[in-house]
């Protein structure tokens, strides 16, 4: 696997430095104590589901429909996290998750739950959950250095693994004690905990709401980033690799407790086995990864979550607990490379778009993935389902040989790069005027047009990548020297964005490298649409005699 080292990365600072600031550590506590009351409000689901006597198909449901909600609304969050104030966004999303959680709390209170009134609550906290994560994930480069962002990022999965450790253990112990109804309100009671440091925290004004793009335009902007950021895609790619037979462990663990005889309190340390993995690796990752690459990182823990899926089909409860630890460390081990790749690739001002789409895959691929397991469980069996997954998961690992992540992965300058030239126009266009067919002609010595030929192809892309399509380049053929870059904007103040908020150091780098080749300065111009000439009235009718 020569190739996974060619990846770089930034060196792997204390896990826990940035607990250090203040406002990190107040959030990063809701969030985890948020996440405590998810987990438990789930394992409240699914148990009552076991109790009912659902099959695994409707008891693997509740993963999907907690998950399904990324499929639908990621898109459309991502988009809201950029273009709306973050902070009020999470109280808001906090709050609503809150009075929902009150409500399941008052039904189970009153003895009304159905299999059916589980799912449908679960999808609405799905919804709240979908709504806040990109804002969550784009509000962690405000909080730390970005020397800081991967151990912010372990951390972030320590709000969710641990509380993978602690809420089932606390769920299971409390189910079999007081029931659902105290399990439904804890929960609840989480995210006033979340709106109230919220709240406490000061942060400063967010720049750029003042000159929001339109919601549908704004939505575009993001899908076309992704689109044509090759280093992107590789990270999306890797997670729905790994997402999708991993979710079968998290789906069937449910029936695995059946196969066991487990009470409510031994399905709770089966999923807090995982949680608690999920800890010590957070301990161990940052030695591995000064030790190795994120792509070996990645490809050991997909071979470490397959080892624990197989003991989650055949082994009895204590070999089981162990590997399932095995597998939470697994599991931290790529989320955490994955998601400080994502954060440190994407430039700010698509950051929340690029997450909701990161979530749209991974959550997507883990919704499809547990109602797919589970239906395959109620055909085949919970075992052969397992092991299904548990081999899908070891060619995963060695898919890392030829997708890796790509060079330049959380390494590339993302800093908005604002000394690019103004054009002087004689029009004063509009902001909605267009599209705009920008032209850029280049004098380049025959010599050097191979040369020059290939930088462009990295110009292409970031020209798709900040606003631009229809984009080719063209050869005079009059002039031996002479050719022409063509691509258009959606509009005028499309255009102005490109220019003044969306280039980056890196596509700076890429236009000079592009430019080393030229003889003079380039000439840009810019072509608006002819408006249609006013059309005329008819006149009366004249005898032609």
């Amino acid at each position: 696997m020569t190739s996974t080292s060619d990846v770089t990365k930034p060196g792997a600072p204390s896990a826990w430095a940035p607990l250090a600031i203040p406002a990190f550590r107040v959030l990063w506590f809701a969030q985890l104590g948020s996440n405590i009351g998810t987990w438990m409000q789930t394992v409240g689901a699914q148990w009552f589901l076991v109790d009912a006597g659902a099959g695994a198909t409707i008891i693997a449901l509740v993963q999907t429909a907690s998950l399904a909600p990324a499929v639908l609304f990621s898109l459309p969050a991502g988009v809201l996290a950029d273009s709306l104030d973050r902070r009020k966004l999470l109280i808001w999303g906090s709050m609503a998750s809150a009075v929902i959680a009150a409500v399941l709390t008052l039904i189970a209170f009153f003895n009304a739950l159905t299999p059916w009134t589980i799912l449908g609550f679960t999808f609405l906290l799905g919804i709240t959950s979908t709504l806040t994560s990109p804002a969550w994930q784009a509000i962690q480069p405000e909080l730390v250095p970005r020397s800081l962002i991967g151990a912010s990022s372990a951390l972030g999965g320590v709000t969710v693994n641990g509380a993978r450790a602690v809420g089932p253990a606390l769920a299971g112990v409390l189910l079999s004690l007081f029931g659902a109804p105290v399990v439904f309100g804890i929960n609840a009671l989480s995210f006033v905990a979340a709106v109230a440091a919220l709240w406490w925290w000061r942060r400063p004004p967010q720049v750029g709401l003042d000159d929001r793009e339109p919601f549908t335009a704004a939505l575009r902007a993001g899908v076309r980033y992704v689109a044509s950021a090759r280093l992107v895609r590789r990270i999306l790619l890797r997670s729905a690799l790994f997402a999708l037979p991993a979710s079968a462990l998290w789906a069937l663990v449910p029936v695995t407790a059946t196969r066991l005889g487990l009470t409510s309190s031994g399905y709770g340390f089966l999923l807090g086995a995982l949680g608690a993995g999920a800890v010590l690796g957070i301990f161990a990752l940052p030695i591995a990864r000064k030790k190795f690459s994120d792509n070996v990182v990645i490809a050991v823990s997909a071979l470490l979550f397959a080892v624990g899926t197989v003991a989650a089909a055949f082994l009895s409860f204590l070999p089981m607990l162990l590997l399932l630890v095995l597998a939470g460390v697994a599991w931290i081990g790529t989320l955490t490379v994955l998601n400080a790749a994502l954060q440190l690739t994407l430039p700010q001002w698509v950051r929340s778009r690029g997450a909701s789409i990161y979530i749209l895959i991974f959550m997507g691929a883990m919704a499809i993935g547990s109602f797919g397991w589970g239906a395959l469980a109620g055909t085949v069996g919970t075992a052969t389902s397992l092991a299904v997954a548990a081999a899908m998961l070891v060619v995963v690992a060695a898919s890392v040989a030829w997708l890796p992540l790509l060079p330049g992965t959380s390494t590339v300058d993302r800093t908005v790069s604002t000394s690019w030239p103004t054009p002087t126009l004689v029009l004063d266009p509009q902001p909605t005027d267009g599209p705009v067919l920008v032209q850029i002609t280049y004098a380049v010595h025959p010599e050097n047009i191979d040369s020059f030929r290939e930088s462009m192809r990295l110009v292409e892309g970031s020209r798709r990548r900040t606003g631009g399509y229809r984009w080719t380049l063209l050869r005079s053929g009059e002039e031996e020297d002479s050719l022409l870059e063509s691509f258009m904007v959606p509009s005028w103040s499309e255009y102005r964005r490109q220019q003044t908020q969306r280039l980056t150091g890196r596509d700076r780098e890429i236009q000079t490298a592009a430019r080393a080749h030229t003889e003079s300065e380039p000439r840009e111009q810019h072509y608006f649409p002819e408006p249609p000439p006013p059309r005329r009235r008819p006149g009366p009718q004249r005898d032609s005699k």
